[in-house]
């Protein structure tokens, strides 16, 4: 008790000071706007940043999220457009009958799992497989243009051979005409494609699209490619161009994959005059 008695005795006026500086700065702030906002605005700064930082987080799932619901809807209309564009209608017809009805392609939603791009032989792998109708042979796409054909299926995945794999041959033609080609890889830029065997009257220019041709029970026609960034022109009878891709081939997330409702029927047909 003494000794405390004895430390307030010889910190009293430094105490005093202590006790007067508190009373000065609480009276301060209580009636002085400015320094009260100054206050709350340091105090703002710090939780705002926080804030911030967390709804950067968030919104970068929700991003993910937004991304799939879009990738579906995407699909849906397209299958709904494939619906609508395949009702004929003849100038005396009155009634549709449904019957008839021929809907040739349905498109199914996936997501890219795994990306290969950097080797010779590239394959994907995608979360759908013969459970929702995935098998082999059927187109994947997506919304800037052609990325594989599947090669094969499990119940709820699937492999794609990439555009990107030496072993890959595509039916492609100049946009909005009948030069058609055979699209392939040489194993060097993943971001440039070659598309050779072009009859050399072909119209060719810098810049000129490239979109899949319809020869093929895989790729509907018109599906982009990428556009014409070199031309080799040799003394052959065809020419060879390199095609610089629409897609990113390092950057894929979902896709549609394509299956055509009249492939078993072409097979058969074609099977017959083998």
């Amino acid at each position: 008790m003494q000794q405390l008695i004895y430390f307030f005795q010889k910190f009293k006026y430094f105490l005093f000071f202590l006790l007067l500086s508190f009373i000065s700065l609480t009276l301060t702030f209580n009636n002085l706007d400015f320094h009260k906002s100054k206050f709350v605005n340091s105090a703002n700064f710090i939780t705002g940043g926080f804030y911030s930082q967390t709804s950067n987080i968030s919104e970068y799932w929700n991003l993910k999220s937004e991304n799939k619901l879009l990738a579906e809807e995407n699909t849906r209309l397209k299958n709904l457009l494939e619906k609508y564009n395949s009702v004929s209608f003849s100038i005396d017809s009155i009634v549709i009958d449904s019957v008839k009805y021929q809907q040739k392609y349905t498109f199914t939603t996936a997501k890219i799992i795994n990306n290969n791009y950097d080797k010779e032989f590239n394959f994907l792998t995608i979360d759908k497989g013969e459970n929702q109708g995935i098998k082999k042979e059927m187109a994947v796409i997506n919304s800037k243009g052609i990325i594989g054909i599947t090669d094969n299926s499990s119940g709820d995945y699937a492999r794609v051979q990439s555009i990107l794999n030496r072993n890959s041959k595509i039916n492609a033609r100049l946009k909005n005409s009948n030069y058609f080609g055979s699209l392939s890889w040489n194993g060097r830029d993943y971001n440039t494609v070659q598309l050779s065997d072009i009859p050399r009257q072909a119209p060719l220019e810098i810049g000129d699209t490239i979109e899949t041709g319809g020869k093929s029970t895989i790729f509907p026609e018109g599906i982009l490619v990428g556009t014409i960034s070199k031309i080799n022109k040799g003394n052959t009878a065809d020419n060879k161009v390199d095609v610089t891709l629409f897609n990113d081939m390092s950057n894929l997330g979902f896709v549609q994959v394509i299956k055509n409702l009249d492939t078993i029927e072409i097979n058969l047909l074609e099977a017959q005059d083998e």
